[in-house]
């Protein structure tokens, strides 16, 4: 085994996790990730955790929703015994079939996505994360060698996580104390209103209310968002690849938009409930070990000198007490490419120029 493989396990079991003797964690493996859930198990013998596992995969999905001619009645009881009683769950992903799911029809998706919805709400409330591991299949849709892309991989995982902490967390009291986000490149000129918001400094660790391994980002929940953005970093999205979708917001509503490849998925998307038309998420990617996207949302959205939006649901850790902010069975992020001629704004006030932070020098990694 590549002794990166340990190190990731370390790092999700330890400092992700936080991960403690007695512990119910609930393990997530995917049909491509077996190393890492070998190592992921070795960890937790070790903090004397005690362990369940899941399989599941695409194409064990496909078909069974293919399949299923009744109704999506809610979240099976078992299921849900099993998350209502785990401390943490640990989702390991690792595709061996990107598009596995591609044929499956969307209104099967949609009922099956909705149905889950208290599910993942008692998902929420474990210490979960969520990794993965690199497949030939992840390399292939990223564009690269299996090897290259393992060393994509590690370099965003295996980061000096208490240093980035840091650095982040001077974007996160930007945000705190701000009011408006202006986000100005080609094709977008996007307001939004943060003010009462909280942002969430993502760590990659429970202890700064961050779920995603890796990480690197700084996000909140937006408010009232006007005018339009057009995300010029490629998709896939249920299986659908997304090109140059171009939204148009209204009283915080998307009202118009547009792709030119794969408007069928985004309408999918958009057109899953009334949640679904409105902002959950605007994010800032600072994690410098991702210099590309590779069509993988939980690197993608964390790439250094990038924005993205996501679709649906708000994290309640971003909203005020008395205010539950979009709600939505999905959350679909979506990036644009600040690397070009582009401002961040907020209050006024340039913070990022040209994907580069007024305080940090363009060759800095």
């Amino acid at each position: 085994m590549d002794d990166r493989v340990r190190d990731h396990a370390a790092v999700l079991v330890d400092w992700s996790a936080r991960i403690e003797a007695g512990d119910n964690v609930v393990v997530n493996v995917a049909e491509g990730a077996h190393e890492l859930g070998v190592a992921v198990a070795e960890k937790l013998g070790e903090r004397g955790a005690r362990r369940a596992t899941m399989y599941d995969s695409d194409e064990m999905s496909r078909a069974y929703l293919r399949t299923h001619d009744g109704d999506f009645d809610g979240s099976p009881e078992h299921l849900l015994g099993l998350y209502e009683n785990a401390d943490a769950v640990l989702n390991l992903g690792g595709t061996r079939n990107t598009s596995a799911t591609v044929d499956v029809p969307a209104e099967k998706r949609q009922a099956s996505a909705t149905a889950s919805k208290e599910l993942r709400e008692v998902v929420l409330n474990t210490d979960w994360i969520n990794t993965i591991h690199p497949t030939r299949a992840l390399a292939q849709r990223a564009g690269m060698s299996y090897e290259g892309y393992q060393d994509f991989v590690y370099d965003a995982v295996l980061r000096d996580w208490e240093a980035l902490a840091e650095e982040m967390a001077r974007v996160k009291e930007i945000l705190d104390e701000g009011s408006e986000v202006r986000i100005e490149t080609e094709g977008t000129d996007l307001s939004m209103s943060i003010e009462k918001r909280t942002a969430v400094n993502s760590a990659a660790s429970v202890a700064y209310d961050s779920h995603n391994l890796p990480s690197g980002e700084v996000f909140t929940a937006p408010d009232g968002t006007e005018g339009t953005v057009t995300f010029d970093v490629p998709m896939t999205i249920r299986g659908r690849r997304v090109r140059d979708a171009r939204l148009d917001f209204e009283n915080g509503e998307v009202v118009d938009w547009e792709t030119t490849a794969g408007e069928g998925a985004l309408r999918e998307v958009i057109e899953t409930d009334d949640g679904a038309r409105r902002l959950g998420e605007l994010g800032i990617g600072m994690n410098r070990g991702i210099s590309r996207p590779t069509d993988s949302i939980l690197f993608d959205e964390k790439m250094a000198r990038a924005v993205h939006l996501a679709l649906g649901r708000a994290y309640d850790a971003c909203l005020p007490e008395d205010e539950t902010g979009t709600d939505s069975a999905v959350h679909v992020d979506l990036i644009t490419d600040m690397r070009g001629d582009s401002e961040l704004v907020v209050d006024g006030e340039t913070i990022q120029r040209d994907g580069i932070f007024e305080w940090e020098s363009e060759g800095e990694t």
